[in-house]
């Protein structure tokens, strides 16, 4: 679509002469007699570019700017006067003009001028657009990601979450998928409103209706009065549906209903109520088996899944595993007043072969676990849970070979770093061990990159 200019001049001929020489540069050009009639023009749609003369009748240049930009304050204006009168100018570039041009216009000097502006333009709408994506794309507190698998869905994530598309987050159980809805709230547009959360599979059915739509006064036994439901108060917000797969027929049909129609009647009475409301679903459920076994609606599965993000699993993205450790030690040392702040080597390397079946939430538990259990400032092997030490040997598991194929430097990097770790990180005695001075071994630790 061609960039278009509205030319603002309350002489004829010179506009007819500007559309001539625009449209020839391949511009869509609109027309405006006065300042007024371009304010108005500017209220009811947008221009990529305004030429305005100074001297109007019903308002002049300099007024109808300021309220142009009033309206509009990215559109670039460059305005005309037949005076070469500076202080008028300057009045102008004060206002907020782009530049100005003075009558007779030189045709060249226009082309370059509006060529110039329209590059302008181009370039504020880029940034302002990678600011918003970067804004978006990266404000995800608490989310902990640099894998290849978490960018990807950092970068959906910041497509979907200013859209009002209804999602559904697939992943295992530990994996964060409340904290993806979190942020989809928190970077769209309905993140001063409320974001009610639902845990589905911890309602039995009768309640869980209760808690979504809300009741009537004795509407069932135990009803003694009115009750609100989570989707009266997500109204203008969004809604989390955790473990949506859990719900029973009954409560899905109405789910349906909502996600359809964004109305739903309360239990016992017959008032229907209408909701604006963004709904953020998910499972730990193979939905395609769920919908072959006939334990959930195939059209509300396809409601819900407009927007499918799958969360993966932490053994499908280990570089993450230890940024996770030390972000929760940080947490976790700071709320329980420890000075600790790092993992040995042999516990950092037993935190990676674990496989984590619970995901971060078994990491997360794993560091807290560690945290109040560790006597010194770094969190060693016999501070980690049993699991974990088991699940290579732990300590009773004698040390690795070298590797076929390993070169000297790399194993006399290996026997350095395991001959520091079993002495507790004292430099001298490693020293005497390997038979060298302690200065080659601070020497030999700058080169790995560890602080002597």
């Amino acid at each position: 679509m061609s960039a278009e200019i509205l030319i603002v001049d309350d002489d004829t001929a010179h506009r007819r002469m500007l559309e001539a020489v625009l449209t020839g540069e391949g511009y869509a050009v609109a027309h405006a007699a006065d300042g007024m009639a371009a304010v108005e023009a500017v209220s009811e749609r947008f221009y990529d570019l305004i030429l305005m003369d100074i001297r109007m009748s019903r308002m002049d240049g300099i007024s109808a700017l300021h309220r142009v930009k009033g309206i509009s304050p990215a559109i670039p204006v460059i305005m005309m006067t037949a005076y070469a009168d500076v202080d008028t100018a300057v009045e102008a570039l004060k206002s907020g003009a782009f530049d100005y041009l003075t009558k007779p216009l030189d045709i060249e000097e226009l082309k370059i001028l509006v060529g110039k502006a329209m590059r302008f333009r181009r370039l504020e709408e880029e940034n302002h657009l990678l600011r918003e994506r970067l804004d978006t794309r990266f404000d995800f507190a608490n989310i902990v990601g640099g894998s290849p698998p978490m960018k990807r869905l950092f970068e959906t994530i910041s497509l979907v979450a200013p859209s009002d598309a209804t999602v559904l987050i697939a992943g295992e159980s530990g994996t964060g998928k409340e904290l993806i809805a979190n942020a989809i709230h928190q970077n769209s547009p309905r993140k001063e409103r409320p974001f009610i959360k639902v845990n589905c599979a911890a309602l039995p059915e009768p309640l869980l209706e209760s808690e979504l739509f809300g009741h009537e006064k004795g509407a069932f036994t135990g009803a003694i009065q009115k009750k609100q439901g989570r989707f009266r108060r997500a109204h203008t917000g969004s809604i989390f549906l955790d473990e949506i797969a859990e719900t029973a027929p009954s409560t899905q049909v109405k789910l349906l209903r909502v996600l359809q129609e964004q109305a739903f009647e309360p239990l016992g009475s017959s008032e229907t109520v209408k909701v604006d409301i963004r709904v953020i679903a998910a499972t730990n459920r193979d939905m395609a088996e769920e919908i072959q076994s006939g334990r959930f609606r195939e059209d509300l599965f396809y409601r819900l899944n407009v927007v499918a993000l799958t969360l993966p699993p932490l053994r499908e993205r280990r570089e993450d595993i230890l940024p996770l450790a030390e972000h929760f030690l940080r947490r976790y040392a700071e709320k329980n007043r420890r000075l600790i702040q790092r993992f040995t080597p042999k516990g950092a390397d037993l935190l990676m072969r674990h496989p984590w079946p619970g995901n971060v939430r078994e990491l997360e538990n794993a560091v807290e676990r560690a945290v109040i259990l560790c006597r010194g400032d770094a969190i060693a092997p016999e501070d980690l849970p049993e699991a974990v030490r088991s699940s290579t040997g732990g300590e009773t598991a004698p040390e690795p070979a070298f590797a076929p194929g390993l070169s000297l430097k790399a194993m006399e990097k290996q026997m350095i770093l395991r001959t520091l770790e079993e002495t507790a990180g004292n430099r001298t005695r490693a020293a005497e061990i390997l038979g060298i001075s302690r200065r080659t071994l601070q020497n030999k630790l700058k080169e790995y990159g560890i602080n002597p």
